[in-house]
């Protein structure tokens, strides 16, 4: 597809619709938008300009111009992506929706609010667990990334097990589309089957099919009572093979599953300068519990760990206080920084298997790790499927990293795909996983897509690059 320049003309066109403060042209400020949080330099390319709207209306104006004359635009929101979805590797305008953080509406009677896309989701999880409630949407990057970019990849996060996706929380959106037009869909109905679902069309379509503007996030109670678990294992393998035990065996769903390797466990524990309980372990399995009442918490606490301990657990430490809770799930949380300190260049990745396929897959992907003589560390969301296996290029020289890194993922999706899994469970396809998309997907599947991609963008300027 050719794409147009950003001349003087269209900047000043710009500039007269969202201001000149907001309109950015230096190299070093537009720097920080080359780039989300995949760290290898291909994944990075310049804007040709960057434009800071602050309301819906903005946003249509820059379309309209940008589809006349046939200019890429790339939404983004905080940029704490995974798969460089938000990169503009065609130029053209990178449109930033930092400024719409706007709290619109807390509708206690209804449990909704209403929210812009540049809110972050640590603000929106705040706020109703200050007003008794909950937002159940939980990836690790809370506090930094944005509701919109949540609903571009269907962030799904450490409470997914218990509560779904970003999907699961979304009824209405407010939508800009490729040519200007403004969409609304949904609202406060929790159920609506008038027409097509076009809200989860657009819920995790990354950006290529319309920009997200606001968004009716639904709210559920908040339960009263909740504990975390730490269970380390001395093998990785009995660690694993726990998690679909728990789900089967204990009668309970947990409101999270998560699990660390050693090479993760070790990471952490540098990154925080404190050594971790059982930092020799193998491997850890964190699962945290809620409840409305504490004596239900308590049995189901009891249960679980007994449960573990049974199945080759060295020890379960308990978090039952906002403190203990917090020094349990801090190396989680950080995990992707610290691995970036550990190797600044790697490949995060994030396979999704059904669960019981978790043990055999993460033992697969050692095998492959010895095969090739690379460090692949192991973390996710256990309960749900979702492993981030992240390649080190720790002891590989810049020549050998590529070769060795695209023979691994190669290696690496086969076997996921061979048990029913696919290439990504939350960060999204982007740029980063596109050609691997290709290779896998059935073809007919992968034309439909298309077909959707150009019924809503038929100049193909909304966030080009991305998906295909």
């Amino acid at each position: 597809m050719g794409y147009n320049r950003v001349t003087p003309e269209i900047i000043a066109e710009l500039v007269s619709i969202a201001g000149a403060r907001n309109v950015l042209t230096g190299q070093d400020q537009m720097f920080p938008y080359s780039h989300d949080e995949v760290g290898e330099d291909k994944w990075r390319q310049m804007p040709e300009v960057v434009v800071k709207p602050e309301n819906t209306r903005q946003i249509a104006q820059i379309m309209q111009l940008a589809n006349r004359e046939l200019i890429p635009v790339t939404p983004r929101g905080a940029g704490t992506g995974l798969a460089a979805g938000a990169v503009p590797f065609h130029g053209g305008i990178v449109l930033s929706l930092e400024r719409l953080n706007r709290i619109l509406e807390l509708d206690r009677d209804n449990m909704f609010m209403v929210v812009e896309a540049g809110v972050t989701t640590g603000e929106v999880q705040r706020l109703a667990r200050e007003e008794g409630f909950l937002y159940a949407g939980d990836p690790c990057s809370a506090d930094s990334s944005f509701i919109g970019g949540n609903i571009a990849t269907n962030a799904g996060g450490n409470k997914a097990v218990k509560y779904g996706v970003t999907s699961h929380h979304v009824y209405g959106l407010e939508v800009v589309l490729p040519q200007g037009d403004i969409l609304n869909l949904g609202g406060k109905c929790v159920k609506d089957v008038t027409g097509y679902d076009l809200i989860h069309l657009l819920v995790g379509s990354e950006g290529t099919l319309g920009i997200v503007t606001k968004t009716y996030l639904k709210l559920l109670p908040r339960p009263q009572y909740n504990a975390v678990l730490l269970a380390p294992f001395k093998e990785m393998h009995e660690a694993i093979a726990v998690v679909p035990r728990v789900m089967k065996q204990s009668g309970i769903i947990p409101t999270s599953i998560e699990f660390m390797d050693n090479l993760c466990i070790r990471s952490a524990e540098s990154f925080l300068e404190r050594e971790l309980p059982s930092h020799e372990a193998g491997a850890y399995i964190i699962i945290e519990l809620e409840s409305t009442t504490r004596v239900h918490l308590e049995q189901d606490m009891e249960t679980v760990a007994d449960l573990l301990v049974e199945n080759g657990a060295m020890d379960v430490l308990v978090g039952d206080n906002p403190a203990t809770q917090e020094r349990i799930w801090k190396p989680r949380r950080v995990l992707a920084e610290a691995l970036r300190v550990t190797s600044p260049v790697h490949s995060l990745e994030d396979i999704v298997v059904p669960m019981s396929e978790i043990p055999e897959t993460v033992a697969e992907i050692q095998v492959i790790a010895d095969r090739h003589h690379i460090k692949i560390a192991c973390f996710g969301h256990a309960g749900d499927g979702n492993i981030h296996a992240t390649l080190l290029k720790e002891g590989l020289t810049d020549t050998e990293w590529p070769m060795v890194r695209d023979r691994v993922l190669a290696e690496i999706y086969e076997k996921v795909y061979a048990r029913g899994g696919t290439l990504s469970g939350e960060h999204g396809v982007g740029a980063k996983r596109k050609e691997a998309l290709a290779r896998f997907i059935d073809p007919t599947k992968l034309n439909l897509m298309r077909a959707i991609k150009k019924s809503f963008d038929p100049n193909l300027i909304l966030n080009p690059g991305k998906v295909f």
